[in-house]
Formats: C-alpha cells, sequence, structure tokens
C-alpha cells in the first residue's frame, strides 16, 4: 500500500481472524503510544492508526499491511 491514506479512508488488513476492515484514523510521523505499546514513526516510515468497523478497536500497521477499499 502507498502513503496516500488519509483520515477517513476505508482500508482492510489481516488479524489473526482473518481479514477485517475499517477507517484510518489518522497518519503518525512522530513516534507514538497506542494501547500501551509504544511505536516508532517518521516522515520516511509514517504508521497509521485506524479503527476496526465490526469491534471499534483501535490498532497501529505500517502503510504495507493496509489494503485501500472503493468507497
Amino acid at each position: 500500500m502507498s502513503d496516500d491514506l488519509k483520515a477517513g479512508d476505508r482500508v482492510s488488513w489481516e488479524t489473526s481472524q482473518g481479514r477485517t476492515q475499517g477507517t484510518v484514523v489518522e497518519k503518525k510521523t512522530k513516534d507514538f503510544q497506542l494501547a500501551k505499546q509504544q511505536w516508532r514513526a517518521s516522515e520516511d516510515e509514517p504508521k497509521y492508526v485506524v479503527e476496526s468497523e465490526k469491534t471499534g478497536a483501535r490498532a497501529a500497521h505500517e502503510p504495507s499491511a493496509l489494503r485501500k477499499l472503493k468507497s
């Protein structure tokens, strides 16, 4: 996946239970903490915070782990 994702985009990603989908909440370009886990991010290697449509849980992912869905 390219770095052209933005907040509000619908995406899918792989989980241990199978593929799931949700929405991009935010693009992170600086180190941050989410769910008691520390994440390293930069302009060159951003992370995306996504929210699951099914559970509402938030997680961070590399751009390569996300697949943009058609609206």
